[in-house]
């Protein structure tokens, strides 16, 4: 079965109703070139640095423009469209917003959720430091959701770095992964590349990653810079990807190479059970 997907990048600024406009245009673009799937970047609706302006902009799942706006335009243009994340409000009885995914079905349902699981409490370097689980309340539960090409397992920027969650989604079913991220440049730069490139070939799994890119405009609070270079990563570990601006990634995926890179080496049946240390 071959599914031709689209990833967008985007450079999302601390004002959603302004980000929204180019959000759709480039999904939108993304139909038009014959994607079935499409998947967006982590915070896909702003992206800030400032709690001040996040309590000030986000709104509930019931309430979120962006995802009502990108339900539509799923339903108008008859596409699947994965948003990579959106920020939100209202969940958490301590004030913490939520990381999430939506998968959304070309009937505009929401097919499956997803929270994530691991928050960026780290400091990479260049005068960068962030402690997300400040702000955002993490997930308890991994997600599957069922496509027409196969499971496609959610997951979000951090949780890249815990390969156990894509072993676990690869053994229920996952031969389709999503890892939208918001990644630091100097994360990025070091680590990005070959992260994703391990994560597709330890599960013989197609890896979609959107990115968000670039240096985004901030109304309130310190500006931030995103490391971009979006890619599509093969069970084999082939590469397409993107560079540091806006704008749509397509690849033809054939979902035959998910058995056959599984074949060449069965490494998600051989694992063997060990003791210790």
């Amino acid at each position: 079965m071959m599914l031709r997907a689209a990833i967008v990048q985007l450079t999302s600024s601390d004002d959603p109703a302004a980000n929204m406009p180019r959000t759709e245009a480039l999904v939108r673009d993304a139909a038009k070139g014959g994607a079935e799937l499409i998947a967006t970047p982590e915070v896909t609706n702003i992206v800030s640095m400032s709690r001040a302006r996040q309590r000030e902009m986000l709104r509930s799942e019931a309430e979120d423009p962006t995802l009502a706006r990108l339900r539509a335009v799923a339903v108008e243009m008859g596409v699947w469209v994965l948003i990579g994340s959106l920020a939100l409000s209202g969940e958490s009885p301590d004030g913490r917003f939520v990381n999430r995914s939506f998968l959304l079905g070309p009937d505009g349902g929401i097919v499956a959720r997803y929270d994530k699981i691991h928050m960026f409490d780290a400091a990479p370097g260049a005068g960068e430091a962030y402690r997300e689980s400040a702000g955002y309340r993490p997930g308890k539960a991994a997600t599957l959701a069922r496509t027409p090409w196969g499971g496609l397992g959610l997951t979000i920027c951090y949780d890249l770095r815990f390969p156990e969650l894509y072993l676990r989604l690869a053994r229920a079913g996952a031969r389709l992964i999503a890892i939208p991220s918001a990644f630091t440049r100097p994360t990025g730069a070091a680590h990005w590349e070959p992260l994703l490139r391990a994560r597709a070939i330890e599960t013989g799994c197609y890896v979609l990653a959107p990115a968000q890119c670039g240096t985004h405009p901030a109304a309130e609070g310190r500006s931030r810079e995103t490391w971009g270079h979006s890619m599509i990563v093969a069970p084999w570990g082939e590469v397409s990807v993107m560079g540091e601006t806006a704008g749509v990634l397509f690849a033809d995926l054939d979902m035959a190479a998910v058995d056959a890179a599984r074949a060449r080496v069965p490494s998600l049946s051989g694992a063997r059970v060990f003791h210790g240390p």
